[in-house]
């Protein structure tokens, strides 16, 4: 089967369900092998909707009986295919009761209900519950439900699902029962269940309005210890969500539950989320610094969608962003309220550069809301959910908190318990703030990322300095709504305050280009000023202005933004790696910039420790339609190198001086100290070859953070003590899971092209398990991202063993196998050589794929190649 005969599902083509479902009544007699389903769904033809035959949506369903208002249904009375089941002549409101056999076990794709490690679990987003039972599977379908959980004490003794609790008891032979009720409707995507010996940490926490709410966590009892963390970042969520959004929980209880087994990172199922473990076990010796970060984030965004998604959700799949990019917004505003905004945002936007802007500019571009599909898991993207987050953070610019709030709360209270569009929102936004927001709603529906070109003008006799922005954009569509923020510096340092004449909307600081030109003038002033762009990043776009090297040192010194000041360190570095007239003077501006930041007791360790980090190979390339990745890497060593060798005794006395603070604790000073301190680690391998400081970190580390940035520098340094060190660390974590995917991922990132039959010997060992989604990101994943020498092997050995696994993952999980196609997005921009080995393991690899989602990404990548 190729992708050309999956059907296309169009934005266009929408239209409202035909029935609807008011009561759902599900009863799970739960077994790891054979789970037997029982639904009574209460169903209604939708008002003002033709009547249509009843349809439901289900898959992989051993159908056991089926009635219909408490008659059973003979076979010529309905019709089950590959869609689903399908009722004729049914002409009013009806109650279905249907019972189904499922195979929990047997489920490697993790999507309905599947095991792991002896528990059950549900994963239904996007559209799993209909690996279930029958139902009408869509986002625009919400109903109550009353679910009712039987299974054996020993096996599953908790017993949890959506909701508040309503009833437990015992049964004969050794089994038990537990009830639970969502009063809140929702649409079966939300749906979950967990049955398994799992034990918790708990806390009570009080809503603002009164609510008495018990959080808990659940694990594997053995790491329920690790789950004392996420307990607090999940209380800190619940109470910041009060302060700055007026957000309030609305359940008796809220549980979350990590999963070993999990293909994506978490799922914010009502009253039940579901997490991958790696977002939820951490304490010191098992989690890095980052690790902490990520947790608190993610269980934030987790819990913030109890109302941007769950409360309100969508009105079909095109609209996923309304609740994926407003969540994400939502929970980058948590961590940078809590922690440092500025380098949050440094976190944010080298995430949106490094991913979405090269997803916008290959193959696999699409608008943050797309017009079409043929498997929507493969739009889980950071498209959606970066750029979706960046609209929104625009608007949030654009209107300011105070109206930016109102319009969220007027949104929230229009649609609460209903489905919503893009559309839906905006409009709230606009009434909000009584302003036209017509033309930035062309932010959802167009690709690729505009680019903003900025020349300047100056007159040394009169003064005037002029700026003009020309607008392109990657189809030729209408201009779109952009907040540009700007300042200029005068020759002191300070910020020009002059207000310039424009013929485009202005406030201080801020330009909003709404036409494909726009001009800035200012007068009087005495010489030409330091023009500073985009602070905080005020707009998803690519911005070109002729820096010198120089000028972008100065910005380093004179922005008060912490982005723009990080970003200009890149753009040296850039400069620095890229062949050109400013070569050497990037190099000369980068090691003085890099060392005054270096030397600066008071600058803070993590942000000094962003700035002396330089671009990588993508970004160094992000420009270039062609690319020598072998001449990229080679001058990027250079650089370097040349660092290294310039900064030595400065990185030793920062490295030293940093000592005490890094073994404080976890607080963020010590964090900030250890960011700062590993860098300098790491670059001092490069001038001190004997391994003797990273080896003594290794053994003295108290954290896991300095323990794994030792063993990198050892492991990428190729340095003596490092197979020992290996050694000794997969000792150590021998048996978790979690902190063994570090330790592989380390291991087939080393920068050597022998790392290919590493890989290899690692595919035929214990430690490869293709069913775990973790362990393949850990493997194949971490080898083709982060291992360019080993991966992009001139001679194809690395493509060979990528592509020798993919089928098979293809038909364990197909999500796993197209996001890791997803990895090839650059290919197109490789040298010839490269570009035809990959070619053809694409070309061979066509017709051995069996999913939905690995056919539709193989051809968006292959385009005219696969038709």
């Amino acid at each position: 089967m190729t992708s050309t005969a999956d059907p296309v599902i169009r934005l266009a083509d929408y239209c409202p369900p035909a029935w609807r479902v008011t009561h759902a009544i599900l009863e799970f007699d739960l077994d790891i092998h054979a789970t037997q389903v029982t639904s009574t769904l209460s169903l209604a033809p939708a008002p003002g909707q033709p009547l249509q035959p009843l349809q439901l949506d289900g898959e992989a369903l051993e159908l056991l009986d089926i009635a219909l208002d408490g008659r059973t249904l003979a076979a010529h009375e309905y019709r089950i295919d590959a869609a689903g089941l399908t009722i004729e002549n049914v002409e009013g409101p009806c109650s279905l009761r249907t019972t189904v056999r499922i195979q929990p076990r047997a489920n490697t794709r993790l999507e309905g209900l599947y095991v792991s490690r002896g528990a059950l679990f549900t994963q239904c987003e996007a559209e799993g519950f209909r690996r279930i039972t029958f139902f009408p599977d869509r986002p625009d379908v919400s109903a109550v439900f009353d679910v009712t959980l039987r299974a054996d004490r020993e096996h599953f003794p908790v017993l949890l699902s959506n909701g508040d609790p309503a009833g437990a008891g015992d049964l004969a032979d050794g089994r038990h029962f537990a009830r639970w009720h969502d009063p809140h409707p929702k649409p079966c995507y939300l749906f979950a269940l967990v049955a398994g010996r799992l034990d918790r940490v708990s806390a009570p926490f009080t809503t603002m309005e009164g609510r008495a709410v018990e959080v808990n966590i659940w694990a594997e009892p053995a790491d329920v210890p690790r789950c004392e963390y996420a307990l607090g970042a999940t209380l800190r969520a619940m109470a910041w969500d009060e302060r700055r959004f007026g957000r309030a929980y609305d359940l008796s209880v809220f549980n979350i539950v990590a999963a070993q087994d999990f293909t994506m990172g978490a799922m914010e199922n009502k009253g039940l989320n579901i997490f991958n473990a790696r977002y939820i076990l951490a304490d010191i010796d098992t989690a890095t610094d980052e690790d902490f970060l990520a947790i608190e984030s993610v269980i934030g965004h987790e819990y913030f969608h109890n109302w941007s998604g769950n409360r309100v959700t969508l009105r079909d799949w095109f609209q996923l962003s309304l609740k994926e990019g407003l969540t994400v917004f939502r929970d980058q505003e948590f961590t940078a309220d809590l922690h440092s905004r500025g380098l949050k945002r440094i976190d944010d936007v080298r995430l949106l550069k490094s991913r979405q802007f090269v997803e916008d500019a290959g193959p696999l571009s699409h608008p943050v809301r797309p017009s079409s599909y043929r498997e929507i898991n493969n739009f889980y993207t950071a498209t959606v959910y970066e750029k979706g987050a960046e609209l929104i953070r625009m608007l949030h610019t654009l209107l300011g908190e105070h109206d930016f709030r109102r319009g969220l709360d007027a949104y929230f209270a229009a649609h609460d318990g209903g489905a919503a569009t893009v559309d839906d929102l905006v409009s709230a936004m606009a009434r909000a703030s009584s302003r036209d927001l017509s033309q930035f709603l062309r932010w959802w529906d167009q690709p690729g990322t505009p680019r903003i070109e900025v020349s300047e003008t100056f007159d040394p006799l009169s003064g005037e300095y002029g700026l003009t922005f020309q607008q392109h954009n990657a189809t030729p569509e209408e201009p779109l709504h952009i907040p540009l923020a700007l300042a200029l510096y005068d020759a002191a340092g300070r910020r020009v305050d002059s207000r310039p004449q424009s013929d485009a909307p202005m406030r201080t600081g801020l330009v909003e280009l709404r036409a494909r030109e726009h001009k800035l003038h200012w007068y009087g002033l005495s010489a030409r000023p330091l023009p500073a762009f985009l602070q905080g990043l005020s707009a998803p776009v690519r911005l070109d202005f002729h820096y010198s090297p120089s000028q972008l040192a100065r910005l380093v010194h004179v922005e008060s933004d912490a982005l723009t000041r990080w970003e200009a360190m890149q753009q040296l570095s850039r400069l620095a790696i890229l062949p050109g007239t400013q070569q050497a003077d990037a190099r000369d501006a980068l090691m003085a910039a890099q060392s005054s930041l270096l030397e600066d007791p008071q600058a803070d360790p993590a942000f000094v420790a962003e700035c002396l980090s330089i671009a990588d190979v993508w970004d160094v390339s992000s420009d270039l339609p062609l690319l020598d990745i072998e001449q990229l890497w080679r001058d990027r060593e250079t650089v370097l190198h040349q660092l290294a060798s310039h900064q030595a005794d400065a990185l030793r006395s920062r490295y030293d001086a940093l000592g005490t603070l890094a073994l404080a604790g976890l607080d963020a000073p010590s964090a900030a100290a250890r960011r700062l301190r590993n860098l300098c680690l790491q670059r001092l391998a490069r001038v001190e070859r004997d391994g003797e400081r990273a080896t003594t970190q290794f053994h003295t580390a108290n954290t896991l953070t300095d323990r794994l940035a030792a063993l990198a520098t050892l492991v990428n340094g190729g340095l003596p003590h490092a197979d020992a060190a290996l050694r000794a660390f997969a000792h150590r974590h021998d048996g978790d899971a979690l902190t063994t995917d570090k330790w592989i991922a380390l291991v087939v990132a080393a920068p050597r092209t022998g790392v290919v039959d590493t890989v290899a010997t690692l595919i035929r060992s214990r430690h490869w398990q293709p069913t775990n989604p973790n362990r393949v990101r850990a493997v194949l994943g971490a080898f083709a991202r982060n291992n360019l020498p080993a991966f992009h092997r001139p001679d194809g050995a690395g493509y060979a063993v990528f592509f020798e696994q993919l089928p098979k993952l293809d038909a364990i999980n197909p999500q796993v196998a197209a996001r890791h196609l997803g990895l090839l997005e650059n290919w197109r921009r490789l040298d010839a050589p490269r570009r035809g080995l990959l070619s053809a393991h694409m070309a061979e690899l066509a017709p051995r794929l069996s999913s939905r989602d690995s056919r539709e990404m193989l051809s968006r990548l292959r385009g005219a190649e696969s038709e």
